[in-house]
């Protein structure tokens, strides 16, 4: 049972993350940028941006930066960091991740070092190698920026912006996992696991996608899962109410974890999906074959709102209408 918390203490947390708050300043940006192709068949507001390679198949492109205060803090985190949340993009677009570039901006020569085995740990465990990049030697500050190239057949992707009413959200995370030392917002179920292990977490999304079984996803990231569930329903223009309690977590008391502080974390594997009724039990089955705890947390609605329930009580997080969390569609535009 969830303890210690309200439907209140728990919409204000996510509201003021700053994993969310961060999020605000992407609108502003891409309508300055966008730019339409006829070869573009999904772009901002997506986990990957969708390329048309020919008639039957996709390249997924995507990338990614790691905050600078966790290179400060763990380098080797944060270079593997930035491996693993370009293979999620990739993944959660129902894509197969092919290879990866990288920029890396670096103070001084440990710092590198340590980045770089971070990246090349986490390129081995996946299988997906890094073929090139750039560096910024000697620089005031030090960040690691990934992107990533991707494919997947064009009738198997799974988008952010296609959410239904009536779906079912489904939230699928290791729990198999601990608090990174070095970040309290990160829940690592990856580095301890094998090659094997992961490889097939990852593979169940390119799976759901070529069978239909979800109608949209996202990978959870740094908003969290009530963070990422909102961004998907803003692009998706949707509204969900979701169960507090349903939400996978591990035992937080035996770990010191509040429930507010879990619902902000960023798993090493986790996603967020929504899927038809009829497929909940099955698509929950295929996340639990390769140890990942998945279970059907809310409802989408055609309300345009976010809202968490709990004992009875049921509080609004986001008014995704009027104030979306990315606000990329502020000016009436839509994702493709």
């Amino acid at each position: 049972m969830v303890k210690d918390c309200s439907t209140d203490t728990v919409a204000r947390a996510v509201r003021e993350y700053e994993g969310v708050t961060r999020k605000r300043e992407i609108g502003d940006m891409i309508r300055s940028l966008r730019i339409e192709s006829p070869d573009i068949v999904a772009s901002f507001g997506e986990d990957a941006a969708v390329i048309r390679h020919n008639a039957e198949d996709a390249l997924l492109l995507a990338a990614d930066g790691i905050w600078s205060r966790l290179m400060e803090a763990d380098p080797f985190w944060a270079g593997y960091c930035a491996v693993l949340v370009n293979v999620h993009d990739i993944a959660a677009m129902g894509g197969r991740p092919v290879a990866m570039v990288d920029i890396l901006s670096v103070t001084d020569d440990r710092i590198r070092d340590e980045v770089t085995r971070g990246m090349v740990a986490a390129s081995a465990q996946f299988g997906v190698p890094i073929v090139g990049g750039h560096l910024h030697p000697e620089t005031p500050y030090s960040v690691v920026d990934v992107a990533i190239l991707g494919t997947a057949r064009m009738d198997q992707l799974i988008f952010s912006n296609t959410a239904e009413e009536g779906d079912v959200v489904v939230a699928a995370i290791d729990l198999d996992g601990r608090v990174h030392p070095a970040c309290c917002f990160n829940w690592d179920s990856v580095t301890m696991k094998s090659a094997e292990a992961v490889r097939a977490q990852i593979r169940v999304m390119e799976d759901l996608g070529k069978e239909r079984l979800v109608t949209a996803g996202k990978d959870i990231s740094n908003p969290g899962v009530i963070g990422t569930l909102g961004m998907l329903l803003e692009v998706s223009g949707k509204g969900a109410v979701i169960d507090l309690e349903a939400i996978p977590r591990p035992d937080l008391s035996a770990i010191g974890l509040s429930f507010e502080q879990w619902v902000r974390m960023y798993p090493g594997m986790g996603f967020i999906l929504t899927v038809n009724p009829a497929n909940v039990e099955e698509v929950c089955r295929r996340f639990a074959d390769v140890g990942i705890t998945a279970a059907a947390i809310g409802e989408v609605n055609g309300t345009g709102r976010l809202s968490v329930r709990y004992l009875g009580r049921e509080t609004q997080v986001f008014d995704l209408d009027r104030n979306g969390i990315m606000g990329i569609f502020s000016d009436g535009g839509v994702c493709r």
